[in-house]
């Protein structure tokens, strides 16, 4: 069996944002010389996400309002308990609870086994500092 560990690097300069990181994980198949196996991609923070889905700019700003509309920005200790331990970022955490932390691709032939349209993105919640994306390649 074969396998490859890779640490991405991440620092959004916006509080929310999406980085397509598809061409890195494609990269990271390729390196790893893996046919078939399995691709686990996580975001090693918990204000940060993992998530496939369609490289749309209009989708990607309907979630950023959606996501608003769920968990609002609001630094102050009256909306979140979360915010009354010194912390600023309530809303952070819970919009990552509804993007996911993870996914895990098939690999095919050397490939990521996607459907049509599928890539996949990291999702800053709380940006402006470095944060980290495991990618976990094990196969034959």
């Amino acid at each position: 069996m074969k396998s490859l560990t890779r640490y991405l690097t991440f620092n959004v300069p916006q509080r929310m944002g999406f980085v397509n990181i598809t061409p890195d994980l494609e990269k990271a198949v390729k390196d790893s010389g893996v046919q078939e196996g399995l691709l686990l991609c996580n975001a090693m923070h918990i204000t940060a996400s993992v998530f496939i889905n369609d490289n749309e700019r209009g989708l990607h700003e309907d979630y950023r309002r959606w996501l608003e509309e769920l968990a609002p920005f609001d630094p102050s200790p009256e909306r979140y308990h979360h915010n009354r331990t010194g912390e600023d970022n309530a809303d952070a955490h819970m919009k990552r609870q509804i993007m996911g932390r993870e996914v895990v691709i098939a690999i095919t032939k050397g490939k990521l086994d996607f459907g049509p349209w599928e890539q996949v993105f990291y999702g800053e919640f709380d940006g402006r500092r470095n944060k980290r994306v495991l990618v976990k390649i094990i196969g034959e």
